[in-house]
């Protein structure tokens, strides 16, 4: 399992209507093959300023999967226009119980 996480800045003044879009959206993502769940947390201290996380089976099922299929136009339409700067998105693994196995 992976963690994708992504800091969101969004404009001013478009909070709320960033939510209400994103509670349309999150049915898009939540359909993914590959997904698991998610969350979106507003920041406290930073008006505009949420984070959100997506645990996928693999990076693969969010990056070829989710970002290549035809729903991920509608996840753009609904919410990318709300962000500025544009997001930067971040995978991470559970370090917690050891190094990673690698295969050759």
């Amino acid at each position: 399992m992976i963690l994708e996480a992504a800091q969101l800045q969004v404009r001013p003044g478009q909070s709320g209507a960033f939510e209400s879009a994103f509670r349309q959206a999150q049915a898009i993502i939540a359909s993914m093959p590959g997904y698991r769940s998610h969350e979106l947390q507003r920041c406290l201290e930073r008006e505009g300023h949420y984070l959100l996380l997506v645990r996928w089976d693999s990076v693969a099922a969010h990056e070829e999967g989710f970002r290549k299929s035809a729903q991920y136009q509608e996840w753009k339409r609904l919410l990318h226009h709300f962000y500025d700067p544009f997001p930067t998105v971040l995978h991470y693994e559970d370090a917690s119980k050891g190094p990673r196995l690698r295969t050759a």
